[in-house]
C-alpha cells in the first residue's frame, strides 16, 4: 500500500511539474509599419491606384506576393523569440484580406495568426490593424477612436484601434495601436495632427486607468515622431524612466533607446525612433501576472540595404519610386512581458 501511495505520488509530482513547465511565463508583444501593404485589385473608395498592375509602381499579383514572402520572414523570425509572439500590431495595411494572405503564408500559417481589423477613413486608404495569436490572446472587445483636429474640419487620418483581451487567461490587456499623422508639408504644418493624435492617445489610456486602476494599457505604433517630441512628451505624457513612476502613468522605454542612437527608421543617414511603443505604471509595477520587462528594435542582416547610396537603411520595397524587392522602411519593435 505505501509503496503504491508513493508511486502515485510520484506520478502526481512529475504531471505537475510538467504542467508547471509548459506554463507560459513570457510574452512578445510587437509593431511593425509594413510599408504599404496593398493588394492589386482597384477600390474605388481608395487611392490606391498606385498599387496596381497599370499604376505608377506596376504592382502585379508577383510583385504583391514578393511582398507577403518578405514580411512572413520577418514575422516568422519575430514568433520565434522566446516567449513567443502574441500580439503583433500593423500598420499601412490596406484592408482585412490583405492581412489574411499574410497570414497563410506557407511560414505563417502553422502558428494560426488571427486578424483583429478596423477601415479606417484615412485617405491614402491604410489602416491599423492587429494579428494575434488566439490559443494565447482571447479578445474581449474593439473599439475605434477617430483623430479629430482643432480647426480643421478637412483632417482626416487613420482612427485609433483599441483591442482589449486576456492574456493566458490571466492578464486583462489593453492595446492601441496607432498610426500617426505624417510630417508632409513640414514639421511645423505639421504639428497640430500629432498634438490632436496625443492628445486623443492621452485620453483613451487615462480613461481606461481611471475606470481600471492598475490597468495594463499598451500604446504602439508609427508616431512619426521620436520620443522626446512634444507630441509625445507632453500631449501624450510619457515618462523617460520608471523612477517614481505611479499607475496612472506612461512610460516609453524607446527614449533611451533613441538616446543612445538607436531607432527604427533611418533618415538622412541618422537613425529615428517613429516606431514606439509605451506602457502603463500598472505593466511596469503590476501587482500579479505579467510585467513589462525590456523593448527592442527587431533587426536581421536581411533586414538591410546592402550596396548603394541607401547601404545600411532599411531594405524596403521601393525607394526612389523604384522597385527594390525587400521589405519594409521601418524595423519592427517589441517589448518583453513576464511573469
Amino acid at each position: 500500500m505505501k509503496k503504491t501511495s508513493l508511486l502515485i505520488c510520484l506520478f502526481l509530482s512529475i504531471f505537475a511539474t510538467s504542467l508547471f513547465a509548459q506554463t507560459p511565463n513570457k510574452a512578445i508583444i510587437g509593431f511593425y509599419n509594413v510599408e504599404n501593404l496593398f493588394d492589386t485589385i482597384n477600390d474605388p473608395e481608395k487611392n490606391d491606384e498606385q498599387f496596381l498592375p497599370e499604376g505608377d509602381y506596376q504592382w502585379t499579383s508577383q510583385r504583391y506576393l514578393a511582398k507577403l514572402d518578405r514580411l512572413s520572414q520577418v514575422i516568422d523570425d519575430m514568433a520565434k523569440l522566446e516567449g513567443g509572439l502574441v500580439v503583433l500590431g500593423v500598420s499601412e495595411v490596406e484592408n482585412e484580406q490583405v492581412l489574411l494572405d499574410l497570414a497563410a503564408t506557407e511560414r505563417l500559417k502553422p502558428y494560426g495568426l488571427r486578424v483583429c481589423h478596423h477601415e479606417s477613413p484615412d485617405r491614402r486608404g491604410v489602416d491599423v490593424s492587429f494579428f494575434y495569436d488566439p490559443k494565447r490572446f482571447n479578445i474581449i472587445e474593439t473599439q475605434a477612436f477617430p483623430l479629430v483636429v482643432p480647426n480643421e474640419p478637412e483632417f482626416i487620418s487613420r482612427d485609433q484601434w483599441l483591442m482589449t483581451g486576456i492574456l493566458d487567461g490571466t492578464d486583462t490587456l489593453y492595446i492601441l495601436v496607432n498610426h500617426w499623422p505624417s510630417k508632409a508639408g513640414g514639421e511645423r504644418r505639421s504639428l497640430p495632427g500629432r498634438i490632436a493624435a496625443g492628445d486623443l492617445s492621452h485620453n483613451i489610456a487615462h480613461n481606461i486607468m481611471q475606470k481600471h486602476p492598475g490597468a495594463k494599457f499598451i500604446l504602439m505604433g508609427d508616431l512619426n515622431d521620436n520620443p522626446n517630441s512634444k507630441a509625445i512628451m507632453e500631449h501624450l505624457g510619457t515618462k523617460t524612466n520608471t523612477k517614481n513612476l505611479t499607475y496612472n502613468d506612461l512610460f516609453n522605454p524607446m527614449w533611451k533607446m533613441y538616446r543612445d542612437g538607436i531607432g527604427s527608421y533611418a533618415y538622412r543617414d541618422s537613425w529615428e525612433m517613429l516606431d514606439n511603443i509605451v506602457v502603463s505604471g500598472g505593466l511596469v509595477y503590476p501587482i500579479t501576472g505579467y510585467r513589462f520587462q525590456s523593448a527592442h528594435v527587431f533587426q536581421k542582416q536581411y533586414m538591410f540595404t546592402k550596396t548603394g547610396s541607401f547601404a545600411g537603411y532599411p531594405f524596403r520595397m521601393f525607394a526612389g519610386g523604384v522597385y527594390q524587392g525587400g521589405y519594409s522602411d521601418h524595423l519592427p519593435v517589441y517589448i518583453v512581458l513576464t511573469k
